[in-house]
């Protein structure tokens, strides 16, 4: 009976521990549609988070063309969009999201939802925002 309790709770422990790092699946907020795989790292002790997989094949060598300075033209496989979030409570914040598909960043807040396999990203611009809910890749 022990060694079950054991098992259930070293399960239930590395759910829990997973926290925002990993790879997701964005979902689009206005029309559901998925466009890639963001995996969210750590580096010197800030969270990160780059394109690993472009899902529609027509998009695969898809280049940004409205970054500006060093991304500019640069692929969008390989994209580091997220930079910079430190946690904070129940959130990771004061970092930046940018979007390669209108060459805006936005202040960024990321948090889990109820569902660990399910990832809130908000990005801002001073007290307005836009939320996408990002599913976790295993």
């Amino acid at each position: 009976m022990s060694r079950i309790l054991l098992v259930f709770f070293l399960f239930s422990f590395s759910g829990f521990s997973q926290g925002v790092l990993g790879k997701w699946k964005t979902v689009n907020a206005k029309d559901g549609e998925s466009k890639c795989i963001v995996e969210i790292y750590e580096k010197e002790g800030k969270v990160f988070g780059k394109i690993i997989e472009i899902l529609n094949p027509e998009d695969k060598n898809a280049i940004c063309t409205k970054c500006t300075g060093e991304d500019k033209d640069k692929p969008i496989l390989g994209f580091e969009l997220i930079k910079n979030m430190t946690k904070s409570g129940k959130y990771y914040k004061n970092g930046t999201i940018f979007d390669p598909e209108n060459g805006k960043e936005y202040k960024c807040r990321l948090a889990l939802t109820e569902d660990p396999n399910v990832l809130q990203v908000r990005g801002y611009i001073s007290f307005l925002y836009a939320t996408q809910y990002w599913v976790r890749e295993n």
